[in-house]
């Protein structure tokens, strides 16, 4: 039987009624942690907690049916959950000729504005003048001794100065600090300070400067086409002319002759033809045509019974090179890292090994699962494992092939990882951070444990001014445990999160990492919490000087952030200017659209 107009709204007022009663029920569950956070989050904490329940039903039905009558959605709802579900019930009951006086609520759809609002202006300082969303800037090394360049970037907008705990030290830390509060003060713009706390990064380990390699390249025209062969000298010592040379071992004149063509495997595998254009005493002047790398003790190739070999090449530390289905070792014991070693058949005798900086992953990995290594560039799995050494099978490499250097991030995405939040080194620093700074970042949080931790440091050291702490959220288990870690850090105040979208889409995958960041911006603005969005803003801008048209529309989308993160470069005066003009552009576009109020 069709329904009438009446019962369709009967059955919403009822629907609607049924989910109030059910996110009262979860606020009852949610009691306790409730009562433990700090005074001036405890609707903000109610709030997050009917957030979380309303994503628990599926309300897809609900809301179009609640379209079809122009009455909310509830889509826009995140920062007022209560007020939003009693007030459509009201115009429910006045649609069906009730008498009703519409409800005042604790946290009504302004003050939840307002809320939002007061607590990043507390946590990251006043914000700019014409735009709603502050800047933050990961200072660079250079900051240090270079006060003009902070004083340029305050002037040019930036709202808070973060430093990298990562890099540098004490020293270099405390001469940003002191080249921010001058800026400050001659500027009269307040600016926060911000210190990072790498936490549990793993990366790999050191590379062993056995390298004995020499790249040889041609020569380009202005447009960086390669536009003629060259040639170089090979002998058993050097010869007095101005073309590169390259040392033999074996060097035998009575092999070869001028015109003869030379066969050698490189470093990077690539089979390169050596072309003798003249013959000398010692040695003979060779031809190629693409770029080579010549590396110590390997073959060149005369015919198929004749060879002689490089001779001693200096020293350098290069990357260790993979293909897929390539086999890596990661090592427990810190050693050097090494690349593979090639027989003259060119099969592999070793394989590649390197360490990591995080050994107590060795008893929480498994096979089959996969690693990840260099923001994702290059991918693999573990084929298997002892207590001292993984097996990682290379399963995704770039175009042109994998280069896996020293000091580069290690993802473990399906790893049940339980490291510390806090490392041995942040607990060193963190004295310093807490003396000098407005703002802690904790980098990889993944359970509220990681945040009592820090809290429980924090009340030991009996800090007189106030401290905001910033939930770097850059894991699957961060973004899984979000909420227990939000009620968790609230027992202090200011808090706030920063998306971490380098980590955060590797661990996550490039396919979900959209609605991953969407989903964090709602939790942020269902607790009232700043959110900071970070990683790879108008990076390309920061570092060469030109913006994608991607970083464009990528940093048009940043806004919907309380703050967005650009980090260092040689233009990064030039990032911060667009940045500051394209936020300034979007707040004027929201208000020329802004319904008029009383």
């Amino acid at each position: 039987m069709k329904l009438t107009r009446e019962d369709k709204l009967k059955v919403l007022l009822t629907e609607i009624e049924e989910l109030i009663q059910f996110i009262l029920e979860c606020e009852e569950h949610f009691s306790e942690k409730i009562q433990q956070v700090h005074p001036k989050y405890v609707e903000s904490a109610k709030n997050l907690v009917y957030y979380q329940a309303l994503k628990t039903k599926k309300l897809n039905n609900l809301q179009k049916r609640l379209g079809n009558f122009g009455l909310s959605k509830l889509s826009e709802s995140e920062a007022h959950i209560m007020a939003s579900l009693r007030t459509t019930r009201a115009i429910i009951l006045s649609m069906l000729n009730e008498k009703i006086t519409f409800p005042k609520h604790s946290l009504s759809f302004k003050k939840s504005r307002r809320l939002q609002n007061k607590n990043t202006k507390t946590l990251l300082g006043y914000r700019s003048k014409g735009r709603r969303t502050r800047i933050m800037v990961t200072l660079p090394t250079e900051a240090a001794d270079n006060y003009q360049l902070v004083h340029n970037l305050i002037q040019n907008g930036m709202n808070c100065a973060r430093i990298n705990c990562g890099h540098d030290d004490k020293t270099e830390w405390q001469k940003m600090v002191d080249n921010v509060k001058m800026a400050s003060q001659h500027l009269q713009k307040k600016c926060k300070i911000s210190m990072d706390l790498g936490g549990p990064k793993i990366r790999t380990g050191k590379i062993a400067k056995d390298a004995k390699v020499i790249k040889v390249q041609r020569s380009t025209n202005i447009l960086g086409k390669e536009i003629k062969s060259i040639q170089i000298f090979f002998g058993e010592q050097t010869n007095d002319s101005e073309l590169p040379s390259i040392p033999l071992q074996n060097y035998n004149p009575d092999f070869i002759k001028e015109n003869d063509e030379l066969t050698f495997t490189d470093v990077y595998f690539k089979i390169r033809k050596i072309k003798v254009k003249k013959m000398d005493k010692t040695g003979f002047i060779g031809e190629i045509t693409k770029t080579t790398f010549f590396e110590t003790g390997f073959p060149i190739k005369i015919d198929n019974s004749h060879q002689f070999f490089i001779g001693e090449l200096d020293e350098k530390r290069k990357p260790i090179f993979l293909q897929e289905n390539d086999i890596l070792l990661i090592k427990k014991e810190q050693v050097e890292g090494r690349r593979a070693t090639i027989s003259i058949e060119n099969e592999v005798e070793n394989p590649a090994y390197i360490s990591c900086t995080a050994p107590q992953i060795f008893a929480m990995v498994k096979v089959g699962e996969p690693i990840l290594f260099d923001d994702g560039e290059i991918e693999g799995i573990i084929e298997n494992l002892t207590s001292e050494e993984l097996k990682i099978r290379i399963t995704r490499v770039p175009l042109k092939g994998g280069k896996l250097k020293a000091d580069k991030g290690i993802n473990l995405p399906k790893s049940d990882l339980h490291l510390p939040s806090l490392s041995e080194k942040d607990k060193e620093n963190l004295p310093f951070v807490l003396q000098n700074s407005d703002v802690i970042d904790m980098s990889f949080v993944n359970r509220s444990q990681d945040v009592s931790e820090l809290l429980s440091i924090l009340e030991t050291e009996n800090i007189e001014r106030q401290i905001g702490i910033i939930l770097k959220i850059e894991t699957v288990s961060g973004f899984e445990n979000l909420t227990e870690i939000i009620l968790e850090a609230m027992k202090i105040y200011p808090i706030g999160v920063m998306i971490a979208r380098g980590d955060l889409a590797v661990e996550v995958g490039w396919d979900k990492i959209g609605r991953i960041q969407e989903e964090i911006l709602s939790i942020c603005k269902s607790a009232h919490i700043t959110s900071v969005w970070a990683t790879q803003v108008l990076e390309n801008l920061a570092k060469k000087g030109i913006p994608s048209r991607a970083e464009i529309t990528d940093t048009i989308m940043a806004q919907r952030a309380d703050c967005v993160m650009l980090n260092k470069g040689p233009y990064i005066i030039r990032a911060i200017n667009l940045l500051n003009t394209i936020l300034k552009n979007m707040k004027i576009k929201a208000t020329a659209l802004k319904p008029m109020q009383d």
